[in-house]
């Protein structure tokens, strides 16, 4: 019951759109206000982390309940996916490092 509360108080007292950081690497939980047909809501963010520590992409995905979990689990677990990514992979071209990153240089 303890995390219930903190949710709680996290709800009743933090600041619109601010994020709360949980102990699921890559997961926050995110305020969202109140709007003109809503009360104001928790969302679960999910945000990838990379090596370094940083999220993956500028939003992570939100997802505001159960149903929309068993959703993107359905997509996520489906061999089809498998498939469609090792595809876009085969032929989109590799990244350039980041800056600061160095490239592998092949030393002549």
């Amino acid at each position: 019951m303890e995390l219930i509360e903190t949710l709680r108080t996290f709800l009743e007292n933090g600041e619109d759109w601010e994020r709360k950081m949980t102990s699921i690497s890559g997961v926050t939980i995110l305020k969202l206000p109140a709007t003109k047909s809503r009360h104001a809501s928790l969302a679960i963010e999910i945000n990838p982390l990379t090596e370094k520590g940083t999220p993956m992409k500028k939003k992570g995905v939100m997802i505001m309940g159960s149903a929309e979990l068993d959703a993107f689990r359905e997509i996520f677990n489906s061999e089809k996916m498998d498939i469609l990514i090792t595809s876009i992979e085969a032929i989109t071209p590799s990244r350039k490092a980041a800056k600061g990153e160095k490239e592998d240089i092949l030393q002549v």
